[in-house]
């Protein structure tokens, strides 16, 4: 294995707060949508297996305890659903999400919130996803990988989110009655800007 020091990008010196956040760093650029979803998927996933034993060498041989010290963002060595968290490294949603759906609800745990809010999250339902990590939250406060998955949808620049499905069962689209009304308005003062005159009531 490599200098885990310089798999991180840093010096052998370095402290174990800079190593700390030269992984979350690095943890945030792959597994960002632009490695996840694309075809450097599986090239981004070895980048962070490479991250993930770099990291718990150093806090290893720091003295702290490895368990206490997992990493955040593909944590596989106490997880309870291991196969889950490769399909979804491997962008095999549909897959990974039969999975989730075949465990009892009394047997869902914080780890299958987490999961599942992951898999809404890669799709763009970022309403559920918020929802799912919430729970994930509640369910064990003191996760840091859960935490740290809220966090970053909740602080995540987004412009809006989609929702996860659409409310309509038709396949119409999902506009309402008010949006409508606000279009034919704002196409009324545009043709009365113009000389013209849309709706002759207003």
């Amino acid at each position: 294995m490599r200098n885990p020091y310089e798999v991180l990008g840093l010096n052998d010196n370095a402290s174990i707060e800079e190593v700390k956040a030269a992984y979350k760093s690095l943890a945030r650029k792959y597994q960002s949508e632009d490695y996840s979803n694309g075809p450097l998927s599986d090239n981004a996933q070895k980048k962070m297996d490479e991250i993930n034993e770099a990291y718990d060498t150093i806090i290893s041989s720091s003295g702290s305890s490895a368990k206490n010290q997992q990493s955040y963002y593909s944590d596989t060595s106490h997880s309870s659903y291991p196969d889950v968290r490769s399909l979804i490294n491997r962008n095999k949603l549909e897959e990974a999400e039969t999975i989730l759906d075949g465990i009892y609800i009394t047997q869902r745990d914080a780890e299958w919130y987490y999961l599942k809010g992951q898999i809404h999250h890669r799709r763009g339902w970022f309403d559920e996803a918020r929802k799912a990590y919430s729970k994930a939250c509640e369910l064990d406060p003191s996760s840091q990988e859960y935490s740290a998955a809220l966090n970053s949808l909740n602080n995540a620049a987004t412009g809006g989110y989609r929702t996860s499905r659409g409310n309509s069962s038709s396949g119409c689209c999902s506009c309402d009655a008010c949006d409508i009304c606000s279009s034919l308005l704002c196409a009324d003062c545009c043709c009365e800007c113009m000389g013209g005159d849309l709706i002759k009531c207003c």
